[in-house]
């Protein structure tokens, strides 16, 4: 019977009724991470090697602007989420529309932001001559959709704030085929390059960011609905400060893809570009999967503690933890075991860079294990309302860290040194994650 019944915020989450609840965001990250992943597998099979290397050049800068989304996004749905605990659903409503209002306007400013500068920008990330129109035309091109994109961001965790983990699967799923069966045809087909690669990008963004909007536009069963709202700039600095770490993860992690390339560039030239953009592509569908679940949990976590039930959030804690671990676990052997075929996917075209790619893989994947707590513990106090102490987890795991390790480890032992870069510096993060979670468990209660 408890299959079948709805799961609410409310509840009290078994792992059963924890991994129903948030598989439907899980899957919804996968998906989102799959179908950027087929644009990297469509071009470097029929476009090449050097235009797969573009697309990952330039792909930080994109990365970083689009981040906006997942800042008010997570930062908004802590916010409504602790808002609907505290039992105002009207106002959570309306902190909810004035959140998608004020994202579509940083969607218009960075569109017309990438698009003017996306030129200068590659030129300035690295772009050799054979590279850098390449660079151009992908850059502009999936800019063009980047409201889309800042959207899809947004709702992916509105939804499962408004109780509908179900409907953000079903947008999500219906982007990610649009973007395959695209890919396919502008690609694979027409042989149209990263044009056409960029282009399925941006019309499944539409896809993913659009249906949602209307759901919400209408009259709908979920906890939320778009309305006239008026803008109210409080809350929303308080949504993006609280979201801030969601950024600077994005940002953060752009600026070290950045520097990741110039190392690359220097030791491996642009075989070296090419095998990181395997890795992240890789790590992008693994990664997902923490984020999914952390998509599911944080409105788990804002509602009980606006509500003030401090036996369900050490409940949720400490079952988080053992999810965090086992699945990290899981995902390390996996990627050991899956390295060789992953990586001739990519590039089983070329021998020398296929056999860079798989040991880079072997060495990369240990970071697995590791990920998914530090990824927690930066959502968790997000869900808390910290952002500052989410923020700097965030900032110590994506940016300190990774550029150290990033910049000292190649002196020592050249470029394997850049592959052992981040299992390096998620082993360092954890330490700050356990700092905190024990510093601050009598502040929120959750041990």
């Amino acid at each position: 019977m408890e299959i079948k019944m709805k799961i609410k915020l409310s509840d009290h989450f078994t792992y059963g009724r924890l991994l129903r609840f948030c598989l439907p965001s899980v899957i919804m990250m996968v998906f989102t991470s799959i179908y950027g992943v087929v644009d990297g597998f469509f071009v470097s099979n029929f476009a090449g090697k050097v235009s797969f290397a573009a697309i990952n050049l330039v792909m930080p800068f994109i990365m970083i602007l689009g981040g906006l989304g997942f800042m008010i996004g997570a930062g908004g749905s802590a916010l409504v989420a602790r808002t609907l605990g505290e039992g105002d659903k009207k106002r959570a409503s309306q902190y909810f529309s004035m959140l998608v209002y004020f994202t579509v306007i940083c969607g218009i400013i960075t569109t017309v932001i990438g698009i003017i500068f996306m030129r200068p920008i590659a030129l300035i990330l690295g772009a050799t001559p054979a590279m850098l129109d390449d660079c151009v035309i992908y850059g502009r091109t999936v800019m063009a959709f980047n409201i889309a994109f800042m959207l899809q961001n947004v709702f992916q965790t509105f939804l499962t704030t408004a109780e509908k983990p179900k409907l953000g699967l079903m947008a999500t799923l219906a982007a990610g085929i649009t973007n395959m069966v695209l890919d396919a045809v502008f690609v694979g087909v027409f042989r149209w390059g990263v044009t056409g690669a960029a282009a399925a990008t941006g019309i499944s963004q539409c896809v993913g960011g659009i249906l949602p909007l209307i759901y919400f536009a209408r009259p709908n069963s979920s906890l939320l609905r778009l309305s006239l709202c008026r803008m109210d700039a409080g809350i929303i600095i308080k949504a993006c400060t609280n979201g801030a770490s969601e950024l600077m993860t994005s940002i953060s992690g752009s600026i070290v893809s950045i520097l990741y390339n110039f190392q690359l560039l220097r030791f491996a030239g642009e075989n070296g570009v090419a095998a990181y953009g395997v890795l992240m592509y890789v790590q992008f569908i693994f990664i997902a999967v923490f984020i999914g679940y952390n998509i599911g949990t944080a409105p788990v976590v804002g509602y009980n503690y606006g509500s003030g039930n401090n036996a369900e959030l050490k409940n949720m804690l400490r079952k988080s933890l053992v999810v965090m671990g086992s699945a990290g676990a899981v995902m390390m052997v996996t990627a050991q075991a899956l390295s060789y075929p992953l990586a001739g996917i990519f590039v089983g075209y070329d021998a020398q860079l296929l056999a860079m790619t798989h040991r880079a893989f072997g060495i990369f994947s240990l970071s697995f294990i590791i990920a998914g707590f530090n990824i927690f513990a930066s959502s968790f106090f997000t869900a808390l309302g910290n952002g500052a102490v989410s923020a700097g987890i965030s900032l110590m795991r994506t940016l300190v860290f990774q550029m150290a390790a990033v910049l000292i480890l190649p002196l020592i032992l050249r470029i394997d040194g850049i592959w052992w870069a981040t299992t390096a510096a998620e082993l360092l993060a954890l330490a700050v994650s356990a700092f905190f979670l024990i510093k601050k468990k009598n502040t929120y209660h959750y041990a």
